[in-house]
């Protein structure tokens, strides 16, 4: 009899935990709208709407480290390609824009590479952008330039991370003129495996740099911090990342949907 009492107890409890999940993914996932509209609308630099920046022929370009790479494959590189795109949130929103236009004949790249820092992207920058000739080009970058100097695998500094990055773009823009910029925000999700509350002062240096670099060449910004702070208020930190860096599906898709609407 106490078998059978114990083999209900857990299974209740099991459902139980299952169903309160459940309600969790449902009502996060449900709220994902709500979360990028209320962040993302006053900190754009543009009200453009999404049809707006991009042209029929355009080559959109997105770079970066490990978030933007995903786990793509390195060999091929190809365009409008899945395998080529990895799981991230450059997929989901590239396959957004191909679905949405596909009288516009868009090309699409991922170039991201996992453990890159602003200066290893001006190293690999002809072959994996100016080569590319871009219209549009999104960049997340910054938060290995912090994590590496935390873990002693790198000696830079904020300001070498301010530096870098409008030496990369001055390049680009001396080469591609006319090239839409757009600037994603360097983010940190507490109460994670990597991330406590010691990141916060530092990371706050770096998305100032990088904030202050979105405005220097007019680029739309990209406030992810603001749209991850926001989504904890409905679902565990764990819930949209593991680790505090690297999203979870839910949180790819969150960042999607921020970069979508922030292009809008």
């Amino acid at each position: 009899m106490f078998i059978y009492f114990f083999k209900d107890l857990h299974m209740t409890l099991t459902r139980r935990k299952f169903l309160t999940r459940s309600v969790i993914g449902a009502t996060a996932l449900a709220s994902i709208p709500a979360i990028v509209s209320s962040c993302v609308a006053s900190d754009t630099k543009t009200s453009k709407k999404k049809d707006s920046i991009f042209h029929k022929g355009d080559t959109i370009l997105f770079q970066g480290d490990s978030i933007t790479d995903a786990g793509r494959e390195r060999k091929k590189e190809l365009a409008n390609n899945s395998r080529s795109f990895g799981s991230g949130y450059a997929f989901l929103a590239a396959s957004s824009l191909l679905n949405a236009f596909p009288e516009k004949d868009l090309t699409i790249y991922n170039r991201g590479i996992s453990g890159n820092k602003v200066y290893q992207l001006f190293d690999r920058w002809e072959k994996d952008c100016l080569g590319l000739k871009p219209d549009v080009l999104s960049i997340l970058i910054g938060v290995n330039d912090y994590w590496h100097f935390r873990n002693g695998k790198y000696n830079g500094t904020v300001e070498i991370y301010k530096n870098d990055y409008r030496k990369l773009l001055e390049r680009t823009k001396k080469v591609l003129p006319n090239v839409k910029l757009v600037i994603c925000e360097p983010f940190y999700v507490l109460n994670t495996s990597a991330v406590d509350k010691s990141w916060i002062e530092p990371m706050k240096e770096y998305q100032a740099a990088a904030y202050s670099i979105a405005k220097e060449f007019n680029a739309i910004w990209i406030p992810f911090q603001k749209v991850y702070d926001k989504a904890v208020t409905y679902a565990p930190a764990t819930y949209w990342t593991a680790d505090g860096v690297h999203p979870a599906m839910p949180g790819a898709q969150l960042m999607a949907e921020a970069w979508l609407h922030a292009v809008e």
